[in-house]
């Protein structure tokens, strides 16, 4: 079998090495239509061999895709993103896409820069988590017909595709099974301003308290800013009140490990000084001391299903737009204060 003639081997390399045609390599590579095994098999040995991988961007030009999915993500700003991610790679891998991956860190401006740039790779579809923001990416990408699905950071827009946790009940129901333990002044540590999961999951903390008879007092929101610091300086700020709150909604994780280490430093025991649930739950939820009592959202599903709904759009570009609200699951551990 001669070797290839180049050091980026070519389809015409591949042909020669199996011993056959250019025609039967390219309807190998881009299975456009069926090659007996034995000879299959002789591509894929060459394929094999010298590592060949075609050329996306061309053979896009042709195909009128790159079966490539670009993802718009801030890589910091939730733990349970990395989760979302692998959730979402699986399922393009199943179905014959890759992932490009771009970091948004978590604001506008780099939002719209590393979009852009996606859009430039020629993906064939995009996944974003918005950053806090004005929404002029999305608007953007809705008027130029890019097929869009955001995930987790919802908007009440009905022309795009969408798919997260539910957070208003899911909320009420951490709010109101603190009220059941006999607490009266339930705090909570609100997430960044302009995200729809901080401003949905402080309606549910209030619906939580209304349901369970309690009134709502703003002194006993303070936000946390989505963040591991700004966790810490809201449970400051809470404790300072004349009359603090004995026990606490926080709204994520991140903002939950800053709760944690304020409450170390301060002397306080989770659990019995202080009773704490939060939304979103992380692997190690289960292993501190207390454990967390927390609102799980099912990670895997949103990712699968932002995938689907793409694909789906991809299919079918004229389909009504779909918002896909998925039920987070109660993990009861010890940090509400519960034996």
């Amino acid at each position: 079998m001669p070797r290839p003639r180049s050091a980026r081997p070519t389809q015409r390399d591949i042909a020669e090495m199996a011993g056959v045609s250019i025609t039967t390599v390219s309807h190998v590579v881009n299975g456009t239509r069926a090659v007996a095994e034995e000879t299959k098999a002789a591509v894929l040995r060459a394929i094999e061999t010298t590592g060949y991988t075609g050329d996306a961007i061309a053979r896009s030009l042709v195909t009128g895709g790159t079966r490539s999915i670009g993802m718009a993500i801030s890589l910091v700003a939730n733990p349970y993103f990395a989760a979302l991610m692998h959730a979402i790679e699986r399922e393009a891998s199943a179905n014959g896409y890759t992932v490009l991956l771009a970091d948004t860190h978590d604001t506008a401006g780099t939002e719209r820069d590393v979009v852009r740039a996606l859009r430039s790779r020629r993906v064939d579809g995009l996944l974003i988590t918005p950053a806090p923001g004005d929404g002029s990416v999305l608007g953007e990408l809705v008027s130029l017909d890019v097929p869009t699905v955001l995930m987790d950071r919802l908007t009440t827009r009905t022309d795009i595709d969408q798919v997260g946790a539910e957070n208003i009940q899911a909320t009420s129901a951490l709010t109101a099974h603190l009220a059941s333990l006999g607490h009266r002044r339930i705090g909570m540590i609100s997430g960044a301003p302009g995200l729809t999961t901080s401003d949905e999951r402080v309606l549910g903390y209030r619906l939580g308290l209304g349901r369970s008879g309690l009134s709502w007092s703003p002194d006993l929101v303070a936000c946390g800013q989505s963040s591991r610091d700004g966790g810490g300086l809201a449970l400051s700020t809470l404790l300072a009140l004349p009359e603090p709150p004995s026990a606490l909604v926080v709204a994520n994780d991140s903002m939950m490990v800053g709760v944690l280490h304020e409450a170390r430093r301060r002397g306080l025991r989770i659990g019995q000084d202080l009773p704490v649930v939060v939304y979103d739950d992380v692997e190690w939820a289960d292993l501190v001391d207390p454990p967390l009592t927390t609102m799980a959202q099912p990670i895997d599903e949103i990712g699968r299903r932002a995938v689907q709904l793409l694909l789906a759009r991809l299919a079918d570009p004229g389909r009504p737009a779909e918002t896909v609200r998925l039920p987070p699951t109660l993990r009861h551990r010890a940090s509400c204060g519960c034996a």
